[in-house]
């Protein structure tokens, strides 16, 4: 067996315009302050990261290394969730995802995919400068407005959209093969790879390709009621990040999994900082661990109660806590015998 790396801390819900979150330096001095041991970058944050750069110079990756190495970190991923997401947008949600991209591709979804997909190549290409071997990302969405069956779909209309998300994210993908890098979605409500179904689908118009691999988030499974555990038994071999992110869900007479329109403090499923949630994180380590899964565990913050800088702190224990070390020998050892043929036969009755 092998084991789990961390604590590491997704970066993107902490960076901000005052110090220490607004440059690379500084974030991870406090992170490292905590007790984190690596950091995942959002790569569209250029006030800790310039994505571009990085893709077509090593002495900037090198610099970057060095900073996070200066505080005793890690770089575990580069995420492009954003960038991802814009790789897959369905015309019903082009005003609302033009947030997401530079002010020259609003407005104008061709050019915003394009964009997006050239951040998806440098990405690859940054990952390789770095020395990576994962990275963190959103499938994007065609399908999505038609995930409850009302109106029925017309035949055909699943596959053709994943037929048309395969061919967006191929070439991608044979980037991120070329760079010797996994692409890890994170299966999210809002993109077409949100279960373990739908990525089976995906799986399958891609070919299987090997690049295409999960990133875990429990949280995200607990809000549609799947069953986060055996998830792991399904899905471990294509698992090749790990977010620690605790959520509850809490249904009741008045709303359920849809969460009747209500904001994040009032739905019934809601994400929580770790330990205040409802996601069994013993049997998770104790699962990736038997499958010998080597990441890092990256806490993404997330809880519409608790200030950030409290989830951060506790996140940092929460996570270290649950770490395993693996044993070298069986727990039975001390009864074992050496192998005898014979032995064996005659206890077998041969």
């Amino acid at each position: 067996m092998k084991q789990i790396k961390g604590p590491g801390i997704f970066l993107a819900q902490f960076a901000a315009d005052e110090s220490p979150f607004n440059n690379l330096n500084d974030i991870c001095e406090w992170a490292a302050g905590l007790g984190f041991k690596a950091i995942q970058i959002p790569t569209w944050d250029s006030r800790i990261f310039d994505l571009q750069q990085a893709a077509s110079s090593q002495a900037y990756c090198d610099d970057v290394i060095a900073t996070v190495a200066k505080h005793g970190m890690q770089i575990s991923e580069l995420s492009t969730h954003l960038q991802g997401q814009l790789v897959a947008v369905h015309p019903a949600y082009d005003e609302m995802f033009d947030g997401f991209a530079p002010d020259e591709v609003k407005n104008n979804p061709q050019a915003r995919q394009k964009w997006a997909v050239q951040q998806m190549l440098w990405a690859a290409k940054a990952s390789a400068n770095i020395g990576l071997t994962s990275h963190a990302s959103f499938s994007g969405a065609l399908l999505w407005h038609t995930m409850y069956p009302w109106p029925q779909r017309p035949a055909g209309l699943v596959e053709s959209g994943f037929k048309e998300l395969a061919n967006r994210w191929l070439p991608i993908l044979d980037a991120f093969d070329k760079a010797g890098v996994d692409v890890c979605y994170e299966l999210h409500p809002g993109e077409d790879l949100h279960d373990g179904a739908t990525f089976e689908m995906f799986l399958e118009a891609t070919n299987h390709h090997p690049r295409a691999n999960i990133l875990y988030d429990p949280s995200h499974f607990i809000l549609q009621q799947l069953d986060y555990l055996a998830f792991i038994d399904l899905y471990h071999d294509r698992i090749k990040a790990f977010h620690v992110k605790d959520a509850e869900f809490r249904p009741s007479g008045r709303s359920g999994v849809y969460g009747g329109y209500q904001g994040w403090l009032d739905r019934p499923g809601r994400f929580r900082s770790l330990g205040d949630g409802q996601i069994d994180f013993k049997a998770i380590f104790s699962k990736l661990t038997q499958y010998g899964f080597d990441g890092w565990a990256i806490l993404e913050w997330e809880c519409c109660i608790k200030h950030p800088m409290d989830g951060a702190e506790e996140g940092a224990k929460f996570i270290n806590e649950h770490l395993i070390r693996p044993t070298e020998k069986a727990f039975d050892d001390f009864a074992g015998v050496e192998q005898d043929e014979e032995l064996n036969r005659r206890i077998l009755g041969l």
